[in-house]
Formats: C-alpha cells, sequence, structure tokens
C-alpha cells in the first residue's frame, strides 16, 4: 500500500499502544504482524508504543493501520474487524483514561442514565482533546448526541470515498454506550466523514436503545 505521509498531529503513546492490542485482540499475533507489516509499521512488530501519556502515535500511523485492514480483509470485512477492534479499546480506554475523565467515581455510577451519558461522552471529548491533538465535541439534540471529531486519527488524508470510513470509531462507541447503560445497545452512525469530503467527522447516537 501507498505510504501515509506523517502528519505532525499525535495522540498518546498509550491510545497506540492500546490500539494495536486491540487488533492483536481480534486478528491474532500472527494477523497484527501482517496486517502492521502491510501499514509500513513493521517497526511496531513486538514493540508496541510505551504505556505512558506522552504524545507520539501519528495519526497517519492509526490511518495506515485501518487501510492495510481493508487491503487484507476488503471493505466488508475490513468494516467488521475494524468495528470489533473499535469495541475491543474500550475497556483499556477505561482502564488508562477514565479516573481523568471523572467516569471511575460512584458519584457518576449512581447518576440517572441520560445523565451518565451526557456527563461521560463530555468528558471523554475534553479528555481525548486535552491528551492529544484528536480535537472532540459532544453536542446534545432532543433524540440524539452529536460526537463530532475536528481533526479525526481514523481517516487522516483519505479522500474521494463514498461512504463514511471511521468504523473503529462506530466501535468505540457502541462499547461506551453499552458500558455507561449496563448492557443496551445503542444505534451509532457516522453521519459526516472527512473522506467523503466533510469538514468533520461526526457521529449520531440515538438516545433510545435498541435493545
Amino acid at each position: 500500500m501507498k505510504p501515509i505521509p506523517k502528519s505532525g498531529f499525535l495522540n498518546t503513546n498509550n491510545f497506540g499502544r492500546i490500539a494495536i492490542l486491540s487488533y492483536q485482540e481480534v486478528l491474532g499475533k500472527g494477523g497484527l504482524n501482517s496486517l502492521l507489516n502491510l501499514a509500513g509499521l513493521s517497526n511496531f512488530i513486538d514493540n508496541y508504543p510505551p504505556a505512558n501519556m506522552d504524545r507520539g502515535f501519528d495519526f497517519a500511523d492509526y490511518t495506515a493501520i485501518l487501510v492495510a485492514l481493508e487491503d487484507i480483509y476488503g471493505p466488508r470485512g475490513g468494516r467488521g474487524l475494524a468495528i470489533r477492534a473499535g469495541r475491543a479499546t474500550f475497556q483499556d480506554i477505561i482502564d488508562n483514561y477514565g479516573a481523568m475523565a471523572g467516569v471511575t467515581d460512584l458519584a457518576f455510577k449512581i447518576m440517572p442514565l441520560n445523565m451518565k451519558i451526557r456527563f461521560g461522552l463530555g468528558q471523554a471529548a475534553t479528555t481525548f482533546s486535552k491528551v492529544s491533538d484528536q480535537q472532540t465535541s459532544l453536542q446534545e439534540q432532543p433524540d440524539s448526541f452529536i460526537w463530532t471529531i475536528h481533526r479525526c486519527p481514523s481517516c487522516w488524508t483519505r479522500q474521494g470515498a463514498d461512504k463514511p470510513l471511521c468504523f473503529v470509531t462506530v466501535g468505540f462507541l457502541q462499547a461506551a454506550f453499552q458500558w455507561v447503560s449496563n448492557g443496551h445497545e445503542f444505534r451509532v452512525n457516522e453521519s459526516k466523514c472527512c473522506a467523503v469530503g466533510d469538514a468533520v467527522c461526526e457521529f449520531t447516537i440515538q438516545k433510545e436503545p435498541i435493545s
């Protein structure tokens, strides 16, 4: 695949480590190594980013992994695996960033559901924006929440797509809503994507659970 130039925009090393390990969980060790080789990231094989909060994991590397996933498994297979990987990242994100976002406190756990969602997602957006170059915001509509990534690491430099591509974020948000609601599933749809020419990547999450 064609190399993706480094963006200069960075996520934390810890986030990069979590992301790579999520693909290992989904694909197995051999599958992960093949993925990293195709993505031009063989330097990460058995040499994952360190578990620290320094900004060192380039958006271009995150996108390259997702492009390689599609190249190996096709658009449909890549989509399903990206969603699974996004879901797999969630618990590690909570373990590493939850206290910072205030979502592991007892006060959060006893909030009414809508308040938990509003507070939890708002804090998550603030935390991503604070610790990385991924600028994220949350808006509330009468029947939905809108999660907007203003600088997206999932589709960096990708253009000309005929539909949104940030499936890994869809999976992450699905898992986040399932966790905060004690097991309910919510409909998550990427309604805007930079890869199709939009200015932002936007995800609409319906307030009413589907299960």
